[in-house]
C-alpha cells in the first residue's frame, strides 16, 4: 500500500504533518478528514525520495519550463478549454521528462475531482505555496486565467534576473579560476626547475624570491593540505547552516558586506514588493500573504521580522507603520506601501517598488562587474609580475657580482 507525506491543520488551527498509508491519494484525504485534519499538501512518497535524493542525478524542472508551462496554461483557461481537457493537451505536448510525470499526476489527481490548486498543491517541490495560494485566489474569484498570466510573467521576469546574475558572474569566476591555474602551474612547475640554479650559486637570495621558494616546496610537498582544507569545508559549512543561530548570523552578516550587502537588499526588497504585491492582486488576505512572502524570501532577518510584522497587522495596525520600525525597508518603499494603504492601491504600489529596486539591483549590478573586470586583468598581472621579479631580482643581483 503506498505512504503518503502530508501536511495538515488542526481544528484549532495549528499545522501538523506525518504520513498515511493509503489506496490512493482520494483515500489518503479522506482518512485525513476522517480524523479531524483540513489537508494542505499530499504527496505519496517514492523510492528515491529522502534521503537518497541527495544524491539523484535527475534533471530538475527550470523556472523556465514552469513559466512556459504556466502561460499555456493560462491560454488554455482563458480559452474556455475544461482544465482536465488543458491538463491533458499540455501533457501530450510536453516532451519525456521531470514536468511531462508531474503533469501526468497532476491531471490524473483533476479526474478524480481535486481542484486545480490542490492538484498542485500535492507537488510542494514543483510548486510553492506562493503559485499554490495565486491559482487557489484565482478559482475562488474566477479569474484563474488572469493570475496565471501574472505568474508567468513573474516567472519570466525572475528568470531574467536570474540570467543577468550568472551572465554577469561567468566572467569574473572564469578569471578567477584562469589566473589560479596559471599561479599553480608557475609555482608547482616552472618556479622548482629556476630555484635549482639559485641554489646551486649559494648566494642571499631576495625575501621576495625565499618567500616565494617556500612556498613552492610546500605546495609541492603538502599540497594536500589546501586541497583537504577546501573539500572538508563544503560539508563542515552545510553542517553549521542546519543550526538556526548560524544561519541567522550568516544573513545578518552577508547584508552588511560593503558593496555586494546592499545589492542583495535590493534584490530582497524586490522579491518582497513583487511577491506580496502580486498575491495581494490575486486576492489573497495580507495575513496569508505576508506569511507566504516571508518563507519565499531567504534571508533569515527579513523572515524574523516580516512574522513580526504579521503580528502587528493582524491584531490592526498598519503595513507601512510595522515597516517603518526597522531599517531593512528604506524610507521609499514605506512611504509606497503607506500611498497604496490610504489609496486602496496597495498592490499596484507594491509592484511598482518591486520593479524599481530590480532596475537598481540590475544597475548596480551591471556597474560592479564593468569595475571587477579590469580591477581582476590588474590582479592577475600584479601576481603575475611578483613571481617574474621574484625570478629576476636574483639573476640581477648574480650579474652584479660577476661584473
Amino acid at each position: 500500500m503506498p505512504t503518503f507525506r502530508y501536511k495538515a491543520y488542526t481544528g484549532a488551527g495549528a499545522t501538523v504533518s506525518g504520513s498515511i498509508e493509503a489506496d490512493s491519494e482520494r483515500h489518503a484525504l479522506a482518512d485525513l478528514k476522517g480524523k479531524g485534519l483540513l489537508p494542505r499538501e499530499v504527496s505519496e512518497e517514492t523510492a528515491g525520495s529522502g534521503a537518497n535524493r541527495a544524491f539523484s542525478f535527475k534533471r530538475g524542472i527550470t523556472t523556465a519550463e514552469l513559466s512556459l508551462f504556466t502561460r499555456r496554461l493560462a491560454t488554455l483557461v482563458a480559452s474556455s478549454v475544461p482544465l482536465f481537457e488543458a491538463m491533458g493537451s499540455l501533457h501530450e505536448q510536453e516532451e519525456n521528462g521531470p514536468l511531462k510525470q508531474v503533469l501526468a499526476r497532476v491531471r490524473d489527481r483533476i479526474a478524480e475531482g481535486a481542484a486545480l490548486s490542490r492538484a498542485l498543491a500535492a507537488e510542494p517541490k514543483i510548486f510553492g505555496e506562493s503559485f499554490v495560494s495565486m491559482v487557489s485566489a484565482g478559482e475562488a474569484s474566477g479569474a484563474l486565467d488572469a493570475v496565471l498570466d501574472r505568474l508567468a510573467d513573474f516567472l519570466e521576469e525572475q528568470e531574467q534576473v536570474k540570467s543577468r546574475v550568472v551572465s554577469a558572474l561567468a566572467y569574473p569566476i572564469l578569471m578567477v579560476l584562469v589566473g589560479s591555474g596559471v599561479m599553480l602551474f608557475l609555482l608547482t612547475v616552472v618556479i622548482p626547475k629556476i630555484v635549482v640554479i639559485f641554489e646551486e650559486s649559494k648566494a642571499a637570495l631576495p625575501l621576495i624570491t625565499v618567500i616565494l621558494i617556500k612556498l613552492s616546496h610546500f605546495l609541492r610537498g603538502w599540497w594536500w593540505i589546501p586541497a583537504g582544507l577546501i573539500m572538508g569545508s563544503v560539508p563542515l559549512y552545510r553542517s553549521a547552516m542546519r543550526r538556526d543561530n548560524l544561519r541567522m548570523k550568516r544573513d545578518q552578516l552577508l547584508l552588511r558586506v560593503p558593496v555586494a550587502g546592499g545589492m542583495l537588499q535590493h534584490l530582497l526588497l524586490s522579491r518582497f514588493a513583487r511577491v506580496l504585491g502580486l498575491l495581494l492582486s490575486s486576492g489573497v488576505p495580507i495575513i496569508r500573504a505576508l506569511e507566504i512572502t516571508s518563507e519565499v524570501l531567504v534571508n533569515r532577518v527579513y523572515r524574523a521580522f516580516l512574522r513580526e510584522v504579521m503580528e502587528e497587522v493582524s491584531q490592526g495596525g498598519s503595513l507601512s507603520g510595522s515597516l517603518k520600525k526597522s531599517r531593512l525597508f528604506p524610507p521609499m518603499l514605506v512611504h509606497l506601501v503607506g500611498v497604496g494603504e490610504r489609496g486602496g492601491t496597495l498592490e499596484e504600489m507594491l509592484l511598482k517598488a518591486g520593479t524599481a529596486y530590480e532596475r537598481e539591483f540590475s544597475t548596480r549590478l551591471t556597474r560592479l562587474m564593468g569595475l571587477m573586470e579590469p580591477l581582476l586583468v590588474l590582479g592577475m598581472g600584479l601576481a603575475v609580475g611578483v613571481v617574474v621579479m621574484a625570478v629576476l631580482l636574483p639573476i640581477f643581483e648574480m650579474n652584479q657580482l660577476i661584473k
